[in-house]
C-alpha cells in the first residue's frame, strides 16, 4: 500500500508537471538564499570580532579617572596570576594630530589626521595582541619608531621608512621615523591606531616612568565580561572587557541576522502556500477519482497519506536542491570573497561562515511548512463522502 500512495502522489505532480517544477523551486530559492544569508552573516559577524581582537585586548585596566599610575611590576604579576589570564602588558594611550613630513626641512604637509598612540612593550605586548609587526620591529620601535594601521598609513601616504610628525595640544612637534604598518581588516582599527614603544611616548608626553593601563588577554575570549570584574577587585583599576566596546555592534549584527532569517523565510511560506494551491486544486480535479479509491477499499488515512506525500515530495524535493544550491553559493562566496568598503562595513570582503545547525533547522523548518501547508487540502480530500459522490 506504501507503493501505491507514492505511485499516486507522484502521477499527480507529472500531471501539473509545470505548476509542481515553479513550486519545487520556489521552496528551492527560498531555502537558498535563506541558508547563504544566514552564512554570510555569520562570516560577517565572526570575521569582525576576530579582526577586532587582533589588535585589541580582551581586558583593559585603567584608573577610573583616566590619570597615569605608575608602572608597577608586582601587580602586573597578581593580574597574570588571575585564574583565566593568558598574559597582561602594560601600555601607555594618547591622542595626538598626525601627519607626514614632506621632507627632512618642511613642517606639517597636508596629509594629517589623527590618531591614538599606544606606547607599548612589544615582547609582552605581542603574547597579548595578535600583531606580528610589534615583534618584527621591536628593535625598530625602541629606537623611538613608530608602527601605523594600514589605513591610516595609506591616508597620511606615508611607508616604511618615512618621517610623520606627531603633534599634541601645545602643539609641539616631535618626528617619529614610520618602522612598519599592519592591517587587521577592521577599518575603525587600521585607520586610527598606532604603536610605539613605551619609553619613545613617555619622552613624548614628557611624563618619565608613568603608563596609563595594562592590556590582559583571556583563554576565552567570550569571558572578558565575567573576569573583567574579578581583574577590577584584584587591581583596584577600571576593567573594560572589549564587548564595552563592540559588543553593541555585535549584538546588532545579530539582530540583523534574526529579521534576515524571518523576511527570506517568507520566500518558503509563500512557496509552501502554492504546494497547498496544487494540492486544492487535484483535489477538486480528482473528486470522483477519491471517491472511487474509498468505494474499492481506501482508508480515509490513506487518501490522507496521498496529498501528504505529494506535498512532503514538492517541499522535500525543493528543500534538498535549495540546501544544495546554498551551499555551492556559500562555498562560492568563501573562496571568491566579495570585496567591501572598508569604512562601511568595518572589514574590506564579504566573509562566509558555514554552519550544520543552520541547515539543519533552515531544512526543517522548510519541511515542516511544507507538510502543514498540505494538511488542510489532504485532510478536505480523506473526508470526502464517497456515496455522496457517486451518486
Amino acid at each position: 500500500m506504501r507503493r501505491f500512495v507514492l505511485f499516486l502522489a507522484l502521477r499527480h505532480i507529472r500531471r501539473r508537471a509545470l505548476q509542481s517544477t515553479l513550486t519545487l523551486l520556489g521552496v528551492a530559492v527560498g531555502v537558498m538564499v535563506l541558508v547563504t544569508a544566514l552564512s554570510l552573516t555569520n562570516g560577517f559577524i565572526d570575521e569582525l570580532i576576530s579582526s577586532t581582537l587582533q589588535a585589541t585586548p580582551h581586558v583593559s585596566l585603567a584608573t577610573y579617572g583616566g590619570d597615569t599610575l605608575a608602572n608597577d611590576a608586582a601587580l602586573l604579576r597578581r593580574i597574570e596570576g588571575v585564574p583565566g589570564v593568558v598574559a597582561a602588558a602594560p601600555y601607555l594611550s594618547a591622542q595626538a594630530l598626525i601627519a607626514r613630513r614632506a621632507d627632512a626641512t618642511a613642517g606639517v604637509s597636508g596629509a594629517q589626521g589623527y590618531t591614538q598612540v599606544l606606547g607599548v612593550d612589544p615582547a609582552r605586548e605581542q603574547n597579548v595582541l595578535e600583531l606580528g609587526v610589534l615583534s618584527r620591529e621591536a628593535d625598530a620601535l625602541a629606537s623611538g619608531g613608530i608602527v601605523l594601521g594600514g589605513s591610516l598609513a595609506n591616508n597620511l601616504g606615508a611607508v616604511e621608512g618615512d618621517e610623520v610628525l606627531l603633534v599634541d595640544i601645545s602643539r609641539s612637534r616631535t618626528a617619529f621615523p614610520v618602522a612598519g604598518t599592519f592591517t587587521v581588516g577592521n577599518e575603525i582599527i587600521d585607520s586610527a591606531v598606532s604603536y610605539t614603544s613605551i619609553p619613545t611616548l613617555q619622552s613624548y608626553l614628557d611624563i618619565r616612568g608613568q603608563i596609563s593601563g595594562y592590556h590582559v588577554r583571556l583563554a576565552d575570549p567570550e569571558a572578558a565580561e565575567v573576569l573583567s570584574q574579578t581583574l577590577a577587585d584584584t587591581t583596584g583599576l577600571w576593567a573594560t572587557p572589549w564587548q564595552s566596546l563592540f559588543g553593541g555592534l555585535v549584538r546588532q549584527l545579530e539582530l540583523q541576522k534574526t529579521l534576515i532569517g524571518v523576511v527570506v523565510f517568507l520566500i518558503v511560506l509563500v512557496a509552501a502556500m502554492g504546494i497547498a494551491n496544487i494540492l486544492i486544486l487535484t483535489v477538486a480535479e480528482k473528486t470522483e477519482e477519491i471517491a472511487i479509491l474509498r468505494a474499492i477499499g481506501a482508508s480515509e488515512r490513506q487518501v490522507l497519506a496521498v496529498f501528504t506525500t505529494e506535498g512532503l515530495l514538492l517541499g522535500g524535493g525543493g528543500t534538498i536542491l535549495g540546501a544544495l544550491l546554498g551551499l555551492g553559493l556559500s562555498l562560492y562566496f568563501k573562496f571568491q570573497p566579495y570585496p567591501l568598503p572598508g569604512d562601511l562595513y568595518f572589514i574590506t570582503e564579504l566573509p562566509v561562515e558555514l554552519r550544520a545547525w543552520d541547515f539543519i533547522w533552515v531544512c526543517a523548518l522548510s519541511l515542516a511548512t511544507s507538510v502543514v501547508a498540505a494538511i488542510l487540502p489532504a485532510r478536505r480530500a480523506g473526508r470526502l463522502d464517497p456515496a455522496e459522490i457517486l451518486r
